[in-house]
C-alpha cells in the first residue's frame, strides 16, 4: 500500500505513546513504592514533575520523528 508525503510528514502520535507509557508507568510506580515505603510525601512532590517532564520530551521527541531525517 503506497504512502503518500503528506501521511509520512505528519506525526505518529500512537506510536510515540506506546513509546513512553512504559517509562510513564515505571517512573509512577517508582515514586509510588518511594512513598509507599514509608518516606514523607513531599518525596513524591520532589520526584513526579522530572519524571513527567521526560515523558513529555520523550513524546514530543518521538512524535516528531527525530530520527527520520538520519536513516
Amino acid at each position: 500500500m503506497a504512502t503518500s508525503i503528506l501521511e509520512e510528514d505528519t506525526p505518529n502520535r500512537k506510536r510515540a505513546a506506546f513509546a513512553v507509557i512504559p517509562f510513564l508507568v515505571l517512573g509512577v510506580a517508582n515514586v509510588g513504592l518511594i512513598l509507599g515505603m514509608g518516606l514523607r510525601p513531599l518525596w513524591g512532590f520532589v520526584l513526579l514533575p522530572p519524571v513527567l517532564f521526560l515523558s513529555v520530551l520523550a513524546w514530543i521527541a518521538f512524535s516528531n520523528d527525530f530520527l527520520a531525517d538520519r536513516t
